[in-house]
């Protein structure tokens, strides 16, 4: 199972090539890993993994534990027309007490148990049988002496033979199947009567002449090299399994299906095995109690972030293996030591671009693009006060293999990022949205970036009133909406919470929806605190 690598929910530049750029190491590293986003790809991503051939990483809706993380138990499955015999043979090979039965393209028919086989024998039918002359010969030994063309079918009505040949003498018929010695009447006259079957049991040779007069009145002879007895009674078990099998209310799971949907429905029944079918509904394994003991997990890499509240659904039920991240560490806790990389950097591209270097990883020029193009994202192209002197020597690295002219690609980056025409107000508000505590409060902050503040101004009242919704309907206290402009090197802040004053205070701007604060453009290191301070400072709680 391959290691998933992804950033925080509603991915920004830095999650999604970060995830992408760190799988690919890992995969020069000999490990087996794939990148996956957890929200919608932006349109800054968009352009920059167009731009360099990237295909996009596929949606990844949760970490939950599915039935395809267990190590379910795999079974070959048997067709309805094996014997009996056959099943219970396979099964005891096996070591199992239940064996799927399945048709010619793998699609689930029934099921066969022990215990279906055990009923049988004590309340079968012994004196009826349907089933194929393959089967009487593959699972009893037999030999054919004479089989018409395409005679296969075997239904009928058994009998064994021990009687005096007159007692039986216009009793046979085409319905009859005999089982008998080397009793040459008996033989004759079953034939004669163009019985549906002879089996001739023992060790003895047949006379040539019976052979041919069987295959004048077309009566398919096998011989059995066993004695009678034994024959009599084995011969019920070669019924097609199709007599006894389940084929009704049976409770089948998916490989997709969570283990929090189906444990209550196992727990509940008294089954010893439940099927999986995979997604095109074909049989593919077993699940009973035992699978859910010790259920495997999604393993996981977490990159451009640490905080479970801005982790994939289900993330408590990862084994999360490594974490690498620039932002403040915030309540992720693992059951195992990992490689927690934390630094305070930019970017997460640009410590995913050391690991290359430290461990003399050829960076390709796809790769190359991709980090550079996160570093700059994430720190405004060097105007942001995350943005340290690693981050820019980074950029100026890879650049020496991508060969861009700098100012000109970041500025068609920000441009495709920061259109927001054909966005709904929700899309534009859960773009880079990410939730806080702070002193106990729900907080929630969306940050986008602009370059023609216009574009928002013009959706300030339905940006506001949504705000207001949300904040009513998810129970937040405070709801901010951040608008960077990237070129004036400040935000606009738009808010929705009880005391307005704690917006204008925290950044020392004029008390109005859309103020502008000069030089206030990282939510990590100066919304965050500055905010946290006003709360304290207020005693905003």
């Amino acid at each position: 199972m391959k290691t998933l690598i992804f950033g925080h929910q509603n991915p920004d530049t830095d999650s999604v090539c970060s995830s992408i750029a760190y799988s690919y190491f890992k995969n020069q590293m000999g490990e087996s890993t794939v990148p996956q986003v957890l929200g919608k790809i932006q349109k800054e991503s968009i352009y920059v993994l167009d731009k360099f051939e990237i295909s996009h990483p596929n949606y990844l809706e949760n970490v939950k534990i599915q039935v395809r993380d267990l190590k379910y138990t795999k079974v070959s499955p048997i067709k309805k027309d094996h014997s009996i015999l056959h099943a219970y043979h396979h099964m005891e090979s096996n070591q199992i007490k239940t064996i799927p039965v399945v048709d010619e393209h793998g699609f689930l028919e029934g099921l066969l148990t022990m215990k279906d086989i055990a009923m049988e024998m004590i309340n079968g039918d012994f004196y009826h049988i349907k089933t194929s002359l393959s089967n009487i010969m593959n699972d009893l030994g037999g030999i054919p002496l004479y089989i018409p063309d395409k005679h296969n079918l075997v239904e009928g009505s058994v009998s064994v033979m021990a009687y005096y040949y007159k007692s039986i003498e216009g009793l046979l018929g085409p319905n009859d199947i005999i089982i008998v010695g080397d009793r040459y009447d008996i033989i004759e006259m079953a034939i004669i009567n163009k019985v549906q079957l002879l089996i001739i049991t023992g060790e003895s040779e047949i006379p040539h002449k019976y052979i041919e007069l069987a295959k004048k009145h077309l009566v398919p002879i096998i011989k059995i090299p066993k004695d009678t007895y034994t024959v009599s009674k084995l011969f019920q078990q070669c019924n097609f399994v199709s007599k006894i099998m389940k084929t009704s209310s049976l409770m089948k799971f998916s490989l997709d299906d969570y283990i929090d949907d189906i444990k209550d429905d196992i727990i509940t029944t008294n089954f010893r095995n439940y099927p999986i079918l995979d997604s095109n509904r074909k049989f593919i394994g077993f699940i009973g109690r035992k699978h859910l003991l010790n259920p495997g997990k999604k393993q996981v890499i977490l990159v451009d972030h640490n905080e479970f509240s801005q982790s994939a659904e289900g993330i408590e039920e990862a084994q999360i293996l490594e974490i690498i991240d620039h932002h403040k560490i915030g309540g992720v806790s693992t059951n195992l030591p990992i490689n927690f990389i934390n630094m305070p950097i930019g970017s997460t591209c640009t410590i995913i671009y050391e690991l290359y270097k430290s461990n003399h990883i050829p960076i390709p020029y796809s790769m190359a693009g991709l980090m550079l193009s996160g570093i700059i994202s994430d720190t405004l192209y060097f105007k942001s006060p995350t943005c340290t002197q690693r981050d820019i020597q980074a950029v100026k690295d890879l650049n020496k293999i991508t060969q861009l002219d700098l100012d000109q690609y970041a500025m068609a980056m920000f441009k495709a990022g920061t259109a927001l025409e054909g966005y709904s107000e929700e899309e534009i508000f859960f773009r880079d949205f990410k939730d806080f505590s702070i002193h106990n409060m729900k907080i929630g902050i969306s940050q986008i970036f602009t370059l023609d503040i216009e574009e928002v101004t013009k959706k300030q009242s339905i940006l506001i009133e949504f705000m207001n919704q949300l904040r009513d309907q998810q129970q937040y206290d405070i709801l901010i909406l951040t608008v960077t402009d990237i070129i004036h090197e400040g935000s606009y802040f738009f808010y929705s919470l009880s005391n307005e004053n704690l917006v204008s205070y925290a950044f020392h701007i004029d008390h109005k929806q859309g103020a502008f604060a000069k030089n206030i453009v990282s939510r990590k290191k100066q919304i965050i605190p500055m905010l946290t301070a006003a709360i304290e400072l207020l005693d905003y709680r």
